[in-house]
């Protein structure tokens, strides 16, 4: 696990020859609400870091904290990310690349971030389905072909729009 500053971040996406999901014209959308009760929020989490990945590096992006300061478990997430041997402050290096096999750290991170309120990215390498969760408590996948969001829809029992 590498941890990224914004800077970094940029740099990523431009040598995987990306941008941001919302930012790409004509992409396909599925949006769901976070489950009403905290505990089913691991189950998203998990299924993000272990569906969408493909065993290949994903970058977890947070680009919004503070919007809601009394859910913010600031100490857990830095004793987690000191666990992995990063001292810095959030706003120092908001990005986080996860290499193929720490899924399970991805899932632990995506958790508390959700948790926590706040918003960012889910950009796996394998760039099938992206994922962007917002601290109004959603979280919008996007594809470039709407079938790779099929998966999306099949996990959170979604019902395909009428064309």
């Amino acid at each position: 696990m590498r941890f990224y500053t914004q800077e970094e971040c940029d740099e990523w996406l431009t040598g995987q020859q990306r941008r941001k999901p919302d930012a790409v014209p004509s992409v396909y959308t599925e949006t769901l609400s976070y489950p009403p009760e905290p505990h089913r929020i691991y189950y998203l989490a998990h299924w993000v870091a272990t569906s969408l990945t493909y065993r290949m590096p994903a970058l977890l992006w947070i680009t919004e904290w503070g919007i809601w300061p009394n859910s913010e478990n600031w100490h857990l997430y830095y004793k987690l990310r000191q666990a992995h041997g990063d001292y810095r402050l959030l706003q120092e290096a908001p990005g986080h690349l996860f290499l193929e096999h720490e899924a399970e750290d991805l899932a632990s991170f995506l958790q508390m971030v959700l948790l926590n309120g706040w918003g960012g990215y889910v950009l796996p390498q394998a760039d099938c389905v992206n994922a962007f969760f917002s601290h109004d408590e959603y979280i919008s996948f996007f594809a470039e072909r709407a079938e790779n969001l099929a998966q999306v829809r099949e996990a959170f029992k979604i019902e395909p729009a009428a064309e």
